[in-house]
């Protein structure tokens, strides 16, 4: 195992793609001075302005780019510096790279990876702030992964660069940092698998990027209290661990969804109504408000879904009684 933090490991997959694979190549904005956090620092002294490519002010363009170059056999990543400056070119991704293969029958992959740094950080205000994952996960064709920890970082990020369909990779500014054990030997996640963090009997609390980590901190604090929580990081968003779940909250009898995204319509909406329908049990969610992201540093804490926050709800959800169709009354 070797110690380094989110960032490097994202910048060790990168590199270690490249040099496995001569068609994989990145563009983006400012990539030849490292990008606009480090995350590609020192590539173009190793592969060259060929393959790290300083693309001009357009992320329409630096899709469209990416999204014919993939038509036509190399695997570009693209960088697209804040999730919320992708929705310029989120016409390319969605209505071309996500359709192509079904409308040409099969004929056609778009093996393209785009990286959207996520989340609020660090008063970046409403137009770089923004987690939109439910947005993706709703568009057939596109595959979306949202790490949480260096080590997923780097095998997902493999996972991604490997995949032969569009990925929407997704990675939250808040974690550049995190520092964390990643193995010393290849590792390439499986996408569509979840990882359990925690093994519970209580509830099932799941969680995915930034959001895991409160989630620990809770799951800690409730143990503290005598409630077993069985916590799960969904990490692949689409496709999802539907097994996984189901498979834990038939145990728990009790299931509580918990990320940063606003809470309306976001995609805990969906695990929540995919496990109330398969086992009727009681369910809830937890999110940010509908309101734009302020920059005031007392505001923008106000929306944190912060791990007392999770421990709260979890508490709420224990005290709810079972229904006449849970296969497990409580």
């Amino acid at each position: 195992m070797a110690q380094m933090s989110y960032l490097e490991a994202g910048r060790l997959a990168l590199a270690e793609e490249m040099r496995r694979d001569p068609r994989v190549w990145a563009l983006g904005e400012d990539l030849g001075r490292g990008g606009v956090f480090g995350q590609y620092r020192g590539l173009q002294e190793e592969f060259g302005p060929e393959r790290i490519v300083d693309a001009p002010i357009s992320e329409a363009a630096i899709m469209a780019v990416a999204v014919g170059a993939a038509m036509a056999g190399t695997r570009p990543v693209v960088e697209m510096r804040f999730s919320d400056f992708a929705l310029c070119a989120v016409d390319e991704l969605v209505n071309q790279a996500a359709k192509a293969r079904y409308m040409f029958g099969g004929q056609c992959r778009v093996p393209l990876v785009v990286r959207e740094p996520i989340g609020m950080w660090r008063s970046s205000a409403a137009q770089h702030s923004q987690s939109l994952e439910a947005w993706y996960v709703h568009i057939p064709g596109l595959v979306v992964l949202a790490p949480s920890t260096p080590a997923d970082n780097r095998a997902l990020l493999k996972a991604a660069i490997r995949c032969d369909d569009p990925v929407v990779y997704l990675e939250h500014k808040n974690l550049w940092p995190l520092r964390g054990e990643v193995p010393d030997a290849e590792e390439v996640a499986e996408i569509g698998r979840a990882r359990r963090l925690r093994f519970g009997e209580d509830l099932t609390i799941v969680s995915w990027s930034a959001t895991v980590h409160a989630a620990a901190d809770a799951a800690e604090a409730l143990a503290e209290e005598g409630i077993s929580v069985d916590l799960l990081d969904l990490r692949s968003l689409w496709p999802w661990d539907r097994e996984a779940v189901l498979e834990s909250v038939a145990r728990t009898g009790r299931l509580l969804v918990a990320h940063e995204a606003v809470r309306v319509a976001g995609f805990g909406a969906e695990v929540a109504a995919t496990v109330a329908e398969e086992l009727g049990v009681p369910v809830a969610r937890l999110g940010a408000p509908r309101v734009p992201v302020p920059y005031s540093p007392p505001l923008e804490a106000e929306l944190h879904v912060r791990p007392e926050a999770i421990a709260a709800a979890a508490r709420r959800l224990l005290e709810r009684r079972a229904t006449p169709c849970d296969p497990q009354r409580r």
